[in-house]
């Protein structure tokens, strides 16, 4: 058996096609363009990066993309003020707060500071309680496009076992919730779980969100399996040279599942459309507007990836 890649960067860029069009419908309908606001606190290389194409996707969908630079040594106290500022921006729909922060910052106390409104993320108390409750929320970006990418190979969820490994509040403990608000039975696990490749043994899909490269070996799977990898790690090859790795031993997955999303090139691309995405729906939800937006974890999306990749592929031979 060889397992069909899942494309989330093609995936991503139809959804980000489809925000476009939406942001252009918000113009020319209300006068309304969606805001995004990037705070990123210091100099790391790879948040740079990562800051600088979320802005770049911003832009290219439409969006206001407004990048707020600070120091390192910045204080929590202007880092507040720079967030009440922001939520007093009526330009301004989605407010991101790039993680990690520095260590003399209270990265929880900046969180909830964030008009949950505006809390793109997903983060804030306010919106993981409506989203544990079953109430409609801003959820996580990650989970949002695990969700998506899932949707994509098989249309109904209810009754079928996952195992998500990896319990953070970023994406495990959401993508749970999300999962089981499917109809899922969900298991969420973790490096410390007994047993736990013999709870993959049994999942019809695995999630690997642990942050431990290559830990999902090809004969934890079920013949057939879903897999999808949120992992990111930087590791060294037999000669000494280092690439990206996601939580899933990719070669030996791919003998056994029947789809498979890479590493990179899977999630990744993902998180940054449901990003643009939220950002949309909360301009929308803000201004009390009636358009039904088209993002919608996947729900209204082609039922299948073979669908979803043939789209694709139409529009860019037009």
């Amino acid at each position: 058996m060889n397992a069909i890649r899942i494309d989330g960067k093609a995936i991503a860029e139809f959804l980000r096609a489809r925000v476009a069009r939406d942001v252009a419908l918000l113009q020319a309908k209300w006068n309304v363009t969606p805001g995004l606001a990037v705070v990123l606190v210091g100099d790391d290389p790879a948040s740079s990066v990562y800051v600088k194409m979320k802005a770049r996707h911003a832009q290219a969908a439409g969006l206001k993309s407004r990048q707020c630079l600070l120091p390192s040594n910045v204080s929590e106290a202007a880092l507040l003020e720079l967030v009440e500022e922001l939520n007093d921006d009526e330009s301004i729909d989605g407010i991101l707060i790039q993680l990690p922060l520095p260590g003399h910052v209270d990265r929880w106390r900046v969180l909830e500071a964030i008009n949950p409104a505006k809390d793109v993320d997903g983060f804030h108390p306010y919106n993981v309680g409506r989203l544990a409750t079953g109430l409609p929320a801003l959820a996580p970006c990650t989970p949002l496009g695990v969700m998506h990418l899932i949707k994509t190979v098989v249309s109904d969820l209810s009754g079928l076992d996952i195992v998500v490994i990896g319990r953070s509040n970023i994406v495990g403990k959401p993508l749970a919730l999300l999962l089981g608000d499917a109809g899922c039975t969900v298991t969420g696990a973790q490096l410390q779980t007994r047993n736990l490749p013999d709870l993959c043994r049994r999942a019809d899909i695995v999630v690997a969100a642990a942050g431990c490269p290559e830990l999902v070996r090809g004969d934890w799977l079920k013949p057939g399996a879903i897999v999808i990898d949120v992992g990111i790690n930087r590791a060294q090859d037999p000669t000494g040279t280092v690439k990206i790795v996601g939580d899933v031993a990719f070669a030996e997955a791919s003998k056994r599942a029947s789809y498979i999303s890479p590493v990179p090139g899977g999630v990744g691309p993902m998180t940054v459309a449901y990003l643009l995405a939220n950002t949309v729906n909360a301009a929308v939800s803000r201004r009390g507007l009636s358009l039904v937006m088209s993002p919608d974890a996947g729900q209204v999306w082609p039922a299948s990836f073979r669908e979803t990749t043939r789209e694709v592929e139409l529009q860019q031979a037009t």
